[in-house]
């Protein structure tokens, strides 16, 4: 399920200036960011908030790679050298910026905003799905991007009790001499209970206790307490985040509903399939599924008339994440992360199908049901199911 497939540079691959080119949300709202951590420990929690904000003239835009040490940490998951590799992503994309007002000021609302919790793949991190954040954001959700502290971060951190004291948490690579499934399944679970704790964060947000954001962010989060409505909630992931989605539905009945981007069906237990009581909406690139995984997606769908499993034709496991919309050859050609299909068009169809399935399974009054077809597998790009190893990309 690696999001950056091993860098290959072959000669002339150096031409084309580098840019990403993210999106702004189509939606109605402006949208802004921020971080928050809480808690001086592994046990705490780290993520990106995408919220509806008031437009700001002037208004800062945050840096996509947010630290150097996200890049040596993607050298480190690509099994590339830092000093190359994590330069080379740095001069590349490292002053890239994403279209969002960085604490922006919140956007108040008398219906309350729906909440999506948001778990990253392997070797991601919590920015690296800005543009589908961004754009659900500015649909009229409140969308929190969790870094995961399990170790299938490409690199994340925590800040001690002492002043200004980080403690960085690598990737680490399944041990020798242990099998995959034990080490993916301890983590999956980890996985899962931090969706579940975020979801506990914004409910005692909601309940109007004091929750320090230990980075010191100039955001209050006590604005959201009474602009979000935690009767509807929904978890969303790609790949190992997909499964993470899948098993949070599990783990916490206040969770509605799933949204499962190109989900990385290993990890799980076969035992637990039944115990899946939601419906969820899984969203497959053309080449990454296999056999197995679609069984096993079907499993749940033979359970749940409600659960939906469609392909994006010409997309590729990539086309998920923002690296999708880097410009230029070099880096799209290191990642092998373009498929044949626009990744403008994917965003789209992505996020379209998200929106009409939140809104069936949240009970949402908006129009996404307009896009009702795209959960059918009815449209441009777009087919029901799944089929696995069809494409050459």
């Amino acid at each position: 399920p690696d999001l950056m497939p091993a860098p290959r540079l072959g000669r002339g691959s150096m031409g084309g200036t580098q840019s990403l080119a993210l999106p702004l949300g189509k939606g109605p709202h402006h949208v802004g960011c921020t971080d928050v951590m809480v808690g001086h420990t592994r046990q705490g929690l780290f993520l990106r908030l995408f919220y509806p904000c008031l437009p700001r003239a002037g208004a800062e835009r945050p840096l996509w790679i947010p630290r150097p040490e996200y890049c040596a940490g993607m050298a480190d998951f690509a099994q590339r050298s830092r000093r190359w590799c994590a330069t080379l992503l740095s001069v590349a994309v490292g002053s890239c910026r994403v279209p969002v007002s960085w604490n922006g000021p919140f956007k108040p609302c008398s219906r309350r905003y729906p909440l999506i919790i948001f778990s990253h793949g392997l070797g991601a991190f919590r920015t690296l799905y800005s543009s589908i954040c961004s754009e659900l954001a500015s649909w009229g959700f409140v969308v929190a991007a969790l870094e995961h502290r399990d170790h299938s971060a490409s690199a994340t951190y925590f800040c001690t009790v002492e002043a200004g004291k980080e403690e960085w948490i690598p990737y680490q690579r399944v041990p020798q001499g242990q099998k995959e499934f034990y080490f993916r399944n301890k983590q999956v679970h980890q996985r899962a209970e931090e969706c579940v704790r975020a979801l506990r964060l914004f409910e005692d947000i909601g309940s109007g206790k004091s929750v320090p954001n230990v980075l010191h962010q100039d955001f209050d989060l006590s604005v959201l307490k009474d602009n979000l409505d935690l009767t509807k909630v929904a978890v969303m992931g790609h790949s190992f985040g997909g499964i993470t989605a899948v098993l949070a539905l599990v783990k916490e009945p206040r969770f509605r509903c799933a949204v499962a981007l190109d989900a990385w069906m290993f990890p799980l237990e076969n035992v637990l399939y039944p115990e899946v009581p939601k419906p969820v909406l899984f969203i497959n690139s053309e080449n990454f599924q296999t056999p197995e995984s679609i069984a096993k997606m079907k499993r749940l769908s033979s359970r749940n008339s409600q659960t939906k499993i469609i392909t994006i034709l010409g997309s590729v496991h990539q086309s998920q994440i923002d690296l999708a919309f880097l410009t230029g050859k070099l880096i799209s050609r290191i990642l092998g992360v373009r498929g044949s299909l626009d990744p403008y068009k994917c965003l789209d169809i992505t996020s379209r199908a998200a929106l009409a399935f939140l809104q069936r399974h949240l009970n949402l009054e908006e129009g996404f049901s307009q896009w009702d077809n795209l959960l059918e597998g009815i449209g441009d790009s777009v087919v029901p199911e799944a089929p696995f190893c069809r494409s050459n990309l």
